[in-house]
C-alpha cells in the first residue's frame, strides 16, 4: 500500500470519527435538555384516541416517516403525512381525534405553518419538533420539543446530519416511552410484524401448521403391517398413527419401529401393526406455540408429534418439515 493510499484512509477515518463525535455530542446535549415538555408529549400521545399524524418536508420528512413507522410498530397508531401533499388534499386524512407532530428544524416551513393553521381550526393537539424555540411553528404549538444542535457534522454546517440524528433519536425516545407506559410486550410487537421472524415465532400455533383430516396417516391396531406401510408412504410423514375406535391415538409406527421388528421377528407380513408400534406416543396441544413444539421435538429427538384435544382425541400431527417450511426453525 502506498503513502497516498495510507493518507486517504487516514483522512477518511478522521472524517468519520469527527462526524460521529459531533453527532454523539448532539445526542448528549439532547439528553440533558429533556424535561417536562417531553413527558407532556408522551402523555398527549397516550391520551390520543386517534392516531399520531407525523409530518415534515425534505430530510425532516424522511425522519418523520421513520418516526411514524416506529410509533406504529410499538403500539402507538401513527402514519406519515407529507407536508407538501397535506395542503393539496391529504389534510383530509386527519380526524378530530388525532395528534399532529410537525418536524422542521428551522420551524419556518410555510407548508407546515399552513398545516398548523388547519390543526388549530380542528382543535387538534399539536407537537412541534424543531431546533429553533422562537420559530413560528414552535411558538404556535401546544408543545415544543427542542432538537437544537451546536453544529452539523457537515463541514459546511449546511447538510442536516447531527440535527436529523437528534430528531430521529427523540422520536425513538417518544416511541419507547409510550411502549413502556402501555405495557407493550413481545407478543404485541409480533402482532404488528406477522411477516417477520419474531411474528412467526410468537404468533404461529401448532393448529396453524399441523396436518389433519385426510392428510393424517392413521390405521387401526389390527391393520396388517404391509397396509400400514402403504398408508405411511401415501401420507409422507414417516409414520402412521394407530388409533382406537374412540379416536384416541394408542401408538405410533415409524421406520425405526419397522427395522427393529424385522430384526426381532423376521417376516412381518402377517403381523398387525400393534405388535411393532411404540405405545403411548408423546402428544401436544393445538394451542401450543409452534416454536415451543419445535423445542419439544428437538429435545426428544423426534421428527413428528401427534396433536390431541383436551380429551385426548386425535386432531392432527406435526412434522419437523412443517416447522422448517414455516421458517419457525
Amino acid at each position: 500500500m502506498n503513502s497516498s493510499t495510507d493518507m486517504s484512509e487516514k483522512l477518511a477515518l478522521e472524517s468519520a470519527q469527527r462526524t460521529l463525535d459531533i453527532e454523539i455530542q448532539a445526542l448528549e446535549t439532547l439528553k440533558a435538555r429533556l424535561g417536562r415538555p417531553f413527558a407532556q408529549a408522551v402523555e398527549m400521545l397516550l391520551a390520543c384516541e386517534g392516531r399520531a399524524v407525523v409530518t415534515g418536508l425534505g430530510k425532516s420528512g424522511h425522519v418523520a416517516r421513520k418516526i411514524a413507522a416506529t410509533l406504529a410498530s410499538t403500539g402507538t397508531p401513527a402514519f406519515f403525512m407529507h407536508g407538501a401533499e397535506a395542503i393539496h388534499g391529504d389534510l383530509g386524512m386527519i380526524t378530530s381525534n388525532d395528534v399532529l407532530i410537525a418536524i422542521s428544524y428551522s420551524g419556518t416551513a410555510p407548508e407546515l405553518v399552513a398545516v398548523l393553521t388547519y390543526a388549530r381550526r380542528m382543535g387538534l393537539p399539536f407537537i412541534a419538533i424543531s431546533g429553533h424555540p422562537e420559530s413560528e411553528l414552535a411558538q404556535a404549538a401546544d408543545l415544543h420539543l427542542d432538537v437544537q444542535v451546536e453544529q452539523e457534522a457537515c463541514p459546511l454546517n449546511l447538510a442536516p446530519t447531527a440535527s436529523t440524528t437528534a430528531t430521529m433519536a427523540l422520536g425513538d425516545a417518544l416511541a419507547v416511552a409510550c411502549l413502556e407506559a402501555r405495557g407493550f410486550n413481545a407478543e404485541d410487537f409480533a402482532r404488528s410484524h406477522p411477516g417477520g421472524a419474531l411474528g412467526r415465532r410468537l404468533l404461529t400455533r401448532v393448529r396453524d401448521l399441523m396436518r389433519w383430516g385426510r392428510s393424517l396417516p392413521t390405521v387401526r391396531p389390527d391393520t396388517p403391517i404391509p397396509s400400514a406401510l402403504e398408508e405411511m408412504s401415501r401420507k409422507g410423514m414417516g409414520m402412521v398413527i394407530i388409533q382406537d375406535a374412540q379416536g384416541r391415538p394408542t401408538g405410533i409406527f415409524t421406520d425405526g419401529d419397522l427395522r427393529r421388528l424385522l430384526v426381532s421377528r423376521g417376516d412381518v407380513r402377517q403381523l398387525p401393526v400393534s405388535v411393532g408400534m411404540s405405545p403411548n406416543p408423546r402428544t401436544i396441544s393445538p394451542d401450543m406455540l409452534a416454536a415451543e413444539a419445535a423445542k419439544h421435538m428437538h429435545d426428544g429427538r423426534l421428527s413428528q408429534m401427534i396433536v390431541v384435544d383436551e380429551s385426548g382425541l386425535l386432531l392432527g400431527a406435526l412434522h419437523m418439515h412443517d416447522l422448517l417450511a414455516a421458517k419457525i426453525l
